[in-house]
C-alpha cells in the first residue's frame, strides 16, 4: 500500500521521520517495498493496515506516540428531512452483504477539490476527479473502508436494492468497460438495473458528475469470497475490491460514512438528511481472548514479565489486563483486528512488538523419534497389499469434465461445480475416483501399456440436500479381458485388504446393480458396508474410449483404516487328517454362488471346516441357460480321525437342499 508520510503524520501527536518510520514498520512485519514511494507491504490477514490510520496505529504502537483520529461526529443540517423519507434500501442477499448503509446529501455543488486534497491523493498515485468522488477515495485510503457515491437523481425509484445479478444481465463500469453478469454475483441495483457491482466498481450511468446535485453515499460490508470471485471472473479490480477481499472493520462501516459525509459537506456544501438507512446485522461486540502467561513464555523461548506483555498488547489498543494469580492476561480485541482470534495470535503480537530479533537463534534442531501411528501404519499396509497384487498407485487431479463425472454421482446427489475460470473444461469436483482412474487408463492405452492395474486413495465430493459431502475413498481399476477371472481377482484383492487391516472378520459379498457396470457386487465386513466393485459396462468403456474391458471398485478408506489393528483368532493345528469333497452342480444361469453358499451353510454340516468356490463352467454338454458350479468342502474332526461314512450324510444333505431350493442337478 502506498502511503504519504506527511499524511501519516496528521494522525500522530508527534511527527515521525521517514527513516524511523521505515525501521519501525520493518521491525513490526511491514517492510517497505519501495522507499521512494513509501510502499508498505501488508500481509493478507492485516486488512486494517490498508489505510493511513492503520499504518499510523502501528507507528504509534511501536514508537510510544499517540494516535489522533479525525472528528467523526456528524450532524444533520437544520430543518433537513429524515433520510428514510428520501430513500430506502432492500437487502435481498444478506448472506453476501451483512450490512448496507446509505446517507443522503442534497444540493451539493460538484467541482474541483481543494489543493490539500489533491496533494494527498496525488502523493499516493491517485488522480483527482471532483470534490465528491475525491472524498470517497480519500476516506478509503484514510480508514480502509471503501465507499461509493451515487448520483441519486439517476437511481430509478431513488432507492437501492442489494441483490444477486440476473444471469446475462449487462453492466457498464465507470471505467467504461462492458460486462455480462452471472447469477452468483452481487450487485447494487435501483428499480431497473444494476448501478454497481458490489464491492468492486460503480456503474457509469449513476456516477457523480458535474451536474450532480443530490448524492446517495454508500458504506457497506461485503463477504470477501463473493467480492474476490466476482472480481476475478469479470477481470475487474479496484482499491475497494482489494480491501473487501481481505476483510474490513465491521464497525468502520458507520464511522467511515460519517467521515465522508462531513467532508462532502465541507468541500461540496449541501444539506445532510437526518439519520442513516441501515439494513443488516448490528455492530459486533468486542471479542475477548485470554492468554496464559506461561504458555507465552514457553512459545517465545525466553523470559518476559507479565507487565511487559500487557504493555506491548496495550500499545496495540487491546486493553490487556494481567491476572498474576490466575497466570493469565485478558484482552479485548477491537473490531479492526479481525486476525486476532486465538491465544497464539496474542503471543505472536507480543513477539512481533518485542522484537523478533530477541528470540534466540538455535543452531541445532531437536527431533524426537516416534513410531508411526496406527493410521499411518494401516495406510502403508493397505498400499503394500495392493502393490503385492500388481497395482500401481496413482495421483490424479480432483477435477473432471461434467460428462465424465456426472454418471458417477451417488443416487440422490448432485454435482459440485467450481467457478474458477482457469478450469473451464473441468469445473466439476470428482464424485468418485473411478473416472479419474479410467482417464489414467486411457492415457496408458494411448502409449501402448497393457495389463494395467491402478489404485488411488483420495477425496471425493458431491452435493446432497444442499450440503457438500466429502469422503476419502480407495479406488481400484484393472484390465479385465476375462470378466469372470477379473471378478474373482478383485474380490480376492478386496478380501485381502480387509483381512490385513481388520483380521478375522466376516466378509459378505452380495450382487447389486451399480450404474456404469454390467455386473457388480457390494462388499461389507463385520456388518459394515465398505464399498463395491463391478465390470465396466459397454457404455462406460465407450465414454472413456477404452479398447480393453476393465473392472473397478471403491471402498471407504476411512472405514477401512478404522478397523486397524487386526484382531485374529489363533487355534492349534489339528493332529488329525481332513476329508475333502469336491462337488459340481448344474444350476440355472441366474443362480449366484452366494446363494449356493448360503444354502450349504444353512444345513450346518457337521465337521465342515471350510467351503471354497472352485470354478464355473459353461458349454457342452451343459445346456444353454445353465452352468456348472464346482466347490470344495473340507471336513475335519479335531478330536479324532474322521471316517468317510461320517461325512457322507453331510454331503447328501447339501445335495438335497440344493436340489430342492435351486433345482440343482449333481454333475457326474
Amino acid at each position: 500500500m502506498k502511503c504519504s508520510l506527511e499524511w501519516l503524520n496528521t494522525y500522530l501527536d508527534q511527527s515521525i521521520e521517514a527513516d524511523e518510520a521505515m525501521r519501525l514498520l520493518d521491525d513490526q512485519g511491514f517492510p517497505i517495498e519501495d522507499e521512494l514511494s513509501f510502499d508498505v507491504e501488508v500481509t493478507s490477514n492485516r486488512g486494517d493496515c490498508l489505510s493511513h490510520i492503520g499504518v499510523a496505529r502501528e507507528l504509534a504502537a511501536g514508537s510510544g506516540r499517540s494516535l489522533k483520529l479525525p472528528d467523526l461526529e456528524v450532524k444533520a443540517s437544520a430543518g433537513a428531512p429524515v433520510v428514510g423519507d428520501l430513500t430506502n434500501v432492500a437487502n435481498e442477499a444478506p448472506d453476501l452483504c451483512p450490512v448496507y448503509t446509505a446517507r443522503v446529501i442534497r444540493g451539493v455543488k460538484v467541482g474541483p477539490s481543494p489543493q490539500w486534497m489533491v496533494d494527498r491523493l496525488e502523493a499516493i498515485g491517485l488522480r483527482s476527479v471532483n470534490n465528491v468522488v475525491d472524498v470517497t477515495n480519500f476516506v478509503l485510503h484514510e480508514t480502509g473502508q471503501p465507499l461509493h457515491a451515487f448520483d441519486m437523481d439517476k437511481l430509478a425509484g431513488g432507492r437501492i436494492i442489494v441483490r444477486r445479478a440476473k444471469q446475462g444481465e449487462k453492466f457498464i463500469a465507470i471505467d467504461n468497460t462492458s460486462h455480462e453478469l452471472r447469477s452468483d454475483m452481487l450487485v447494487i441495483a435501483d428499480e431497473e438495473c444494476p448501478v454497481a457491482v458490489a464491492g468492486v466498481m460503480g456503474g457509469l450511468e449513476s456516477e457523480v458528475g458535474d451536474d450532480t446535485v443530490n448524492v446517495l453515499l454508500e458504506s457497506a460490508e461485503f463477504i470477501p469470497l463473493s467480492v474476490r470471485t466476482t472480481s476475478r471472473r469479470l477481470k475487474l479490480s479496484s482499491d475497494s475490491s482489494y480491501r473487501f477481499e481481505r476483510g474490513i472493520d465491521p464497525r468502520g462501516v458507520e464511522l467511515a460514512s460519517r467521515r465522508a459525509a462531513n467532508l462532502i459537506l465541507e468541500l461540496a456544501g449541501g444539506e445532510l438528511a437526518d439519520g442513516v438507512v441501515r439494513v443488516g446485522v448490528d455492530e459486533p461486540s468486542p471479542t475477548q481472548i485470554t492468554m496464559r502467561i506461561a504458555r507465552c513464555r514457553s512459545l517465545l523461548g525466553y523470559e518476559i514479565t507479565a507487565d511487559r506483555m500487557a504493555e506491548l498488547l496495550n500499545a496495540l489498543q487491546l486493553d490487556a489486563k494481567a491476572d498474576e494469580s490466575a497466570g493469565t492476561i485478558s484482552c479485548t480485541v477491537p473490531s479492526w483486528r479481525g486476525d486476532l482470534k486465538r491465544e497464539v495470535d496474542l503471543i505472536e503480537e507480543i513477539a512481533r512488538m518485542n522484537g523478533l530479533d530477541t528470540i534466540e537463534v538455535q543452531d541445532r534442531i531437536s527431533i524426537k523419534a516416534q513410531s508411526p501411528g496406527p493410521r499411518a501404519v494401516a495406510r502403508q499396509l493397505m498400499g503394500q497389499v495392493l502393490v503385492a497384487h500388481g497395482y500401481h498407485e496413482t495421483i490424479t487431479f480432483s477435477f473432471l469434465a461434467p460428462k465424465l463425472g456426472k454418471p458417477f454421482i451417488p443416487a440422490g446427489g448432485g454435482a459440485l461445480m467450481i467457478g474458477d475460470e482457469r478450469r473451464k473444461a473441468e469445473p466439476m469436483l470428482r464424485p468418485s475416483l473411478i473416472p479419474s482412474l479410467l482417464q489414467c487408463r486411457k492415457s496408458n492405452q494411448d502409449v501402448g501399456n497393457e495389463a494395467v492395474k491402478l489404485f488411488e486413495v483420495a477425496s471425493t465430493w458431491y452435493r446432497k440436500e444442499g450440503n457438500i459431502v466429502e469422503t476419502r475413498r480407495l479406488g481400484v481399476m484393472a484390465d479385465a479381458p476375462d470378466a469372470q477371472q477379473a471378478v474373482r481377482e478383485i474380490r480376492g484383492v478386496f478380501e485381502h485388504v480387509i483381512g490385513q487391516l481388520a483380521g478375522d472378520v466376516d466378509i459378505a459379498v452380495e450382487s447389486i446393480e451399480v450404474p456404469n457396470c454390467q455386473a457388480a457386487a457390494s462388499v461389507s465386513a463385520g456388518g459394515k458396508s465398505l464399498g463395491w466393485y463391478g465390470v465396466a459396462s459397454a457404455e462406460c468403456q465407450k465414454l472413456f474410449d477404452l479398447q480393453t474391458p476393465v473392472i473397478f471398485g471403491e471402498m471407504d478408506s476411512e472405514a477401512l483404516l478404522a478397523m486397524y489393528p487386526p484382531k485374529r483368532t489363533v487355534t492349534p493345528l489339528s493332529r488329525f487328517p481332513g476329508i475333502e469333497r469336491d462337488l459340481s452342480v448344474i444350476v440355472a444361469e441366474d443362480i449366484a454362488w452366494q446363494q449356493i453358499q448360503q444354502l450349504i451353510e444353512s444345513t450346518s454340516p457337521q465337521y465342515m471346516e471350510t467351503l471354497n468356490f472352485i470354478t464355473t463352467y459353461r458349454g457342452k454338454p451343459i445346456e444353454k441357460g445353465a452352468k456348472s458350479v464346482s466347490f470344495r468342502m473340507t471336513f475335519r474332526n479335531p478330536d479324532a480321525t474322521l471316517r468317510h461314512e461320517e461325512v457322507d450324510p453331510q454331503v447328501n444333505a447339501v445335495v438335497e437342499i440344493l436340489k430342492r431350493e435351486v433345482n440343482a442337478e449333481l454333475r457326474a
